[in-house]
């Protein structure tokens, strides 16, 4: 049998399981700042706390947030089984904690993989509310972003974007779409919202599949244009006070939208896609969300692309100019799905190469057809004049990391030190790392694969020193 199809035989197996509602989920844990750095560009209008409100930690998609994560004193507080895997998990200005999940199966109509909305107790980590939600893209379900309301902004599939409100009735905690924007006239059948982003003016910009690329107004007026064809996307949108990034499956563009809300590109550049999806990635291009970052807080704009031996590119916001270029890796695998984390003007690149996603996730064949996770991660230094790389290291990190600019650590679940054979079965840990040197500073255990497999999903640090990450089969609740 191969390596895919024991794969898929696996997902289906999680998928079973969970939807069973396997008792066992339920049990406890498994036992076992830099000064100078300028915070990342504040939050905006419409949008909830800073830190806490966005899949990507800011609209600059650094992936930092201003809060101090579990550290070095972590522990597995609650768990729960919210019957999906959690993509994106927000906490409000109320202290609930509201996910973007896509769940196994779904009831309203019966189907598998659909987007919900699901409420959690912040104490116990207990589902409160589901709302389901039209099956969507990647997953069913991944961008969105929590607004000043507390309510979730979700694309609906592609016929609408929603804001999902919650409240407590005389029979508990209830979840209910507020407010509807139709899109359905601007998205042909077929396609569906990717990425959902809001910006500094009010607008909600959103991106399709296939590369619609769009906004609503706060006069709730819709409008787009279409990229290329056979453009596509799979990240989200970085967004900075006087533009989007956008990044294809073939160029990177700086976007701004007209007087009348047409998105219109300021420049565009293509980069080096590769001669096939990577085994390790969901599309076949860059599998990075673009991080605003450097002089002002956005004056450059970063990707890894996807080369055979991908690059780090760095262009000048304003201008598209390439700042500094150069190999994003030296002995981490060679690419990654992951958004670069920045603070200041330092970047960090988690890789994952060789990465098992479950098969409905990705798009078309990977060259090679699977590839060992050996992992890695690396910060790059980057200045006026260049880029110089700092450090590297071995981790083997399964969730899209936090950068917290409060303790200096970046937090993630992972899996133990490569070996020749191992994939991605066993323990899973909370694993801290030092931002300035590399180094681990905590590793926990917290569960085991393929029940707790992290599927690359988004956690959020929130108060009390606590981080809420998603596995395939959990909601953990890390406290430290």
């Amino acid at each position: 049998m191969s390596r895919g199809d024991r794969l898929e035989r696996l997902w289906a197996a999680v998928v079973l399981l969970v939807v069973l509602g396997l008792g066992a989920l339920t049990a406890g844990p498994v036992a076992a700042a830099p000064g100078g750095r300028g915070a990342a560009p504040g939050p905006t209008r419409g949008v909830g706390p800073a830190g806490t409100s966005l899949m990507h930690g800011d609209l600059a998609s650094t992936d930092s947030t201003p809060l101090p994560g579990p550290g070095r004193t972590a522990r597995v507080a609650a768990s729960s089984v919210p019957g999906g895997a959690c993509a994106a998990t927000f906490v409000g200005s109320d202290g609930l904690v509201l996910s973007l999940c896509t769940a196994f199966v779904g009831l309203r109509p019966p189907q598998v993989a659909v987007a919900t909305v699901v409420l959690f107790d912040p104490g116990t980590a207990a589902v409160l509310a589901v709302e389901q939600l039209t099956k969507g893209g990647l997953l069913g379900g991944v961008y969105g972003y929590l607004d000043d309301r507390d309510r979730v902004v979700v694309a609906d599939g592609s016929k609408a974007i929603l804001r999902v409100a919650h409240r407590k009735t005389a029979h508990g905690w209830q979840l209910y779409v507020d407010d509807r924007v139709g899109l359905s006239r601007h998205i042909p059948a077929g396609d569906a919202v990717t990425g959902l982003a809001p910006d500094w003016q009010g607008r909600v910009w959103f991106a399709t599949t296939n590369g619609v690329i769009g906004t609503v107004g706060t006069d709730r007026r819709v409008a787009s244009m279409r990229l290329p064809k056979g453009e596509k996307l799979g990240n989200g949108l970085s967004v900075r006070p006087s533009g989007v990034s956008v990044l294809s499956t073939h160029a990177l563009y700086e976007m701004r939208a007209g007087k009348n809300g047409v998105p219109y590109p300021v420049w565009r550049r293509t980069y080096d896609r590769g001669p096939a999806r990577k085994p390790g990635q969901l599309t076949w291009g860059s599998g990075t969300t673009p991080t605003y970052f450097g002089p002002g807080g956005d004056g450059w704009v970063a990707i890894v692309d996807s080369a055979v031996d991908p690059n780090l590119i760095v262009y000048q916001s304003d201008t598209g100019k390439v700042i500094c270029t150069m190999k994003a890796f030296g002995s981490s695998g060679q690419g990654t799905e992951n958004s670069i984390l920045a603070w200041g003007d330092s970047l960090v690149i988690p890789s994952t190469y060789g990465y098992q996603y479950p098969p409905m996730a990705v798009d078309g064949p990977s060259s090679p057809a699977n590839a060992a996770f050996t992992g890695g991660a690396t910060r790059i230094d980057v200045t006026a004049t260049g880029c110089r790389r700092i450090w590297e290291n071995d981790d083997r990190l399964a969730t899209l990391p936090r950068l917290s600019r409060a303790d200096g650590l970046i937090h993630a679940l992972g899996y133990g030190p490569y070996a020749p054979g191992i994939q991605q079965l066993g323990p899973v840990y909370y694993i801290a790392t030092d931002f300035e040197t590399g180094r681990r500073v905590r590793t926990l255990r917290v569960g085991d694969a393929p029940v707790d497999e992290p599927l690359e999903l988004t956690g959020t640090i929130g108060p009390g020193n606590t981080m809420w990450q998603a596995t395939i089969g959990r909601m953990l609740k890390i406290s430290g």
